[in-house]
């Protein structure tokens, strides 16, 4: 079976609802063991998971928080301990990204997205390239965004923090080459999901009519192209960013 992953444990951050638990949901039907990793919402979480089961997949559910060393050395721990060792690993967690123009971020909300998008990586990664190294095999997958190569204003504090995540994946992507482990990126562009549903209509239209290929961008879209970035097809693909958006960012 092509873009296969059995036999692997894919960690997707941030999976209990939305684009993770779509990504989620792929990966687990290609073969792949997948917890669901959430912060705040049992609920959301234990619904994602009977999700999972029903589709034949293998989870368990885990709390964390991503941007902590502990939480995600506790993490990683009992992932190990459930599932086995982490193969995969798909950055996906964030929190809010409000538009505004500079003056009104403090330096604290900038220091937040380098946490989630700079932090989060670094201290997954570090956790569980012992085991990629070893094996000389592992997927670590950032989803960023087109807000980098579109320079979306005013969204300065997210957009630099998606710049420094997409530089640290390049980096990492030159620096992990040699044992076998792929640092790849997926840039999706505003795909209508569960968090989004409160954002004002007339904003959404908007972006709509730029949209080339004439249609919204789905979870699927975004799990396809993790897919393929986690498969053994792509183990001479790394330092790449995959737009998901449509034909927004053809450049």
């Amino acid at each position: 079976m092509s873009f296969s992953l059995a036999g692997k444990v894919a960690l997707v951050t941030g999976n209990s609802t939305g684009l993770g638990k779509g990504i989620g949901l792929a990966l687990g039907k290609a073969g792949a063991k997948v917890p669901i990793s959430y912060a705040n919402r049992l609920d959301r979480a234990e619904q994602a998971a009977e999700e999972y089961r029903a589709a034949g997949i293998t989870t368990s559910i885990c709390r964390a928080d991503v941007t902590c060393e502990r939480s995600v050395d506790e993490l990683f721990s009992q992932i190990e301990r459930d599932l086995g060792p982490v193969d995969i690993i798909v950055v996906n967690a964030t929190c809010d990204q409000p538009l505004k123009p500079i003056e009104q971020y403090d330096w604290e909300f900038y220091k937040s997205m380098l946490d989630f998008f700079v932090k989060s990586p670094y201290l997954l990664a570090r956790r569980a390239l012992p085991h990629m190294k070893q094996q000389r095999h592992g997927r670590l997958i950032n989803i960023t965004s087109e807000v980098y190569q579109r320079s979306v204003a005013p969204f300065s504090a997210y957009v630099a923090a998606k710049g420094g995540q997409i530089g640290w994946s390049r980096s990492m992507s030159q620096e992990l080459a040699p044992f076998g482990i792929t640092v790849n990126m997926v840039a999706p562009g505003w795909i209508p999901v569960e968090r989004h549903e409160k954002d004002p209509q007339e904003m959404k239209d908007g972006y709509f009519r730029l949209i080339p290929a004439g249609r919204w961008g789905t979870p699927d879209d975004v799990a396809n192209a993790c897919l393929y970035f986690a498969s053994d097809e792509a183990s001479f693909v790394t330092g790449q960013t995959l737009c998901v958006n449509g034909g927004m960012s053809p450049w």
